[in-house]
Parts: structure tokens; C-alpha cells; sequence
């Protein structure tokens, strides 16, 4: 098995980071009109910010940024070749090339978002801990998505097709995740759910 961060690397190279995004945008439109309907209306009144936590080439971080109402926008990725390309689509952006277990913005944000990124992690709970700790503001919302989970059973080859290790957790075991790390689970539901595929797992919840 190989580390996440250089088979993603790879796809970057050959460009496959853009049918990532083209895969993803359903899904994460869905889970980021659910999280804005969480943040706390004087947070958007007075601008919020936020991360996203494995940030491929930067297209969510451009989906926010464009957002009148964000101040900050902030990506986040292991993978080197996937942030040299959100740097080339987005020159004036902020994009860190770090371990996303190991590190923590610059100041405490609104919002983080994260999709397809938590089950290649060592340590979830370890790192949801620190997103409450370290990332989010008090009452700051945490929403992500996931399609390898138990519940979706033609996830459950992946590892093996991919070559890469991943946690495999069912939708009741995520939920407890969040819980056990401190936060209040807000929503949980499948976004783009469709007759072949049962959607993508998708929880908001907050500090």
C-alpha cells in the first residue's frame, strides 16, 4: 500500500486532478449548501473564512473565495503536485503543501470543509480532535464528505484497486467519530444520491 498524498500526487501530474473536481462537484455543492445554512447568520454577515483540508488543486477554495461574504479562503494538501496546481489555476490564493494531521492554519477560521480526505488519514479521530482544538473558532462548522463507507458497497474494493490504505467505516461509526471528538452533529445525509450510486456521506456538525 502506498501513502495517499503520492498516487494523488501522480494524478496531478497527468492532469487527472481535473475529473476529481468534475466527479466531486455535485457532491460538495450539496454539502456546502447544507454547512452555510449552519453558520451563524452574523458570522456570514461579518465575513467568514475558512479551510479546506485536502485541497487537490484549489477548486473548492475558488468556489469560496468567490463567495461575496468570505474574507479568507485557505487550502491545505500533502499532496506537492496537487498544490503547485492550485497555485497555477489561483496564483493569489493560500495554499499550504503540509501533512493536514500535522498542521494548523494560521489563525482559527469559521468554517472547514473537507471531501474524499478523512479515510486516508492514520489517525481520524486524532485529527478531527484537532480541527476542534485548533482549526475552528467556537461554534465554527466542520462539513465533509466521504464515498468509501461500508454502506457503499462498490467502495469496498477500493483499497486494493487503488493501492492505497483506507478506513473503512460505516455511516453509524463516522457519526460516532464526530460525536466522541467533541462536536454536535448537526446533518447527516447521502448528496448526490443517485439510482447507482447511494451518495456520498456527507456530515455538518459544529463545535
Amino acid at each position: 500500500m502506498r501513502p495517499a498524498v503520492d498516487v494523488f500526487g501522480e494524478w496531478a501530474d497527468i492532469g487527472k486532478d481535473e475529473g476529481m473536481e468534475k466527479g466531486h462537484a455535485s457532491s460538495v455543492g450539496e454539502i456546502l449548501n447544507a454547512a452555510f445554512q449552519e453558520i451563524n447568520k452574523e458570522t456570514i454577515q461579518r465575513g467568514f473564512s475558512a479551510v479546506d483540508a485536502g485541497c487537490g488543486n484549489g477548486w473548492v477554495v475558488r468556489i469560496l473565495s468567490q463567495n461575496e461574504n468570505c474574507t479568507m479562503a485557505i487550502g491545505v494538501d500533502g499532496a506537492k503536485s496537487m498544490v503547485l496546481r492550485a497555485l497555477e489555476k489561483d496564483p493569489d490564493g493560500m495554499y499550504f503543501h503540509q501533512d493536514v494531521s500535522k498542521w494548523s492554519p494560521p489563525e482559527r477560521v469559521d468554517f472547514v470543509h473537507s471531501m474524499e480526505v478523512l479515510y486516508y488519514l492514520d489517525d481520524i479521530p486524532g485529527f478531527l480532535n484537532l480541527i476542534r482544538r485548533e482549526w475552528l473558532v467556537p461554534g465554527g462548522i466542520l462539513a465533509f464528505g466521504v464515498d468509501h463507507y461500508f454502506e457503499n458497497k462498490d467502495s469496498l474494493d477500493w483499497p486494493e484497486k487503488v493501492g492505497v490504505r483506507m478506513t473503512t467505516l460505516s455511516e453509524e461509526e463516522w457519526t460516532d467519530l464526530v460525536l466522541d471528538a467533541g462536536f454536535e452533529v448537526l446533518r447527516v445525509f447521502r448528496a448526490n444520491m443517485t439510482e447507482s450510486f447511494p451518495g456520498t456521506l456527507s456530515i455538518i456538525a459544529r463545535t
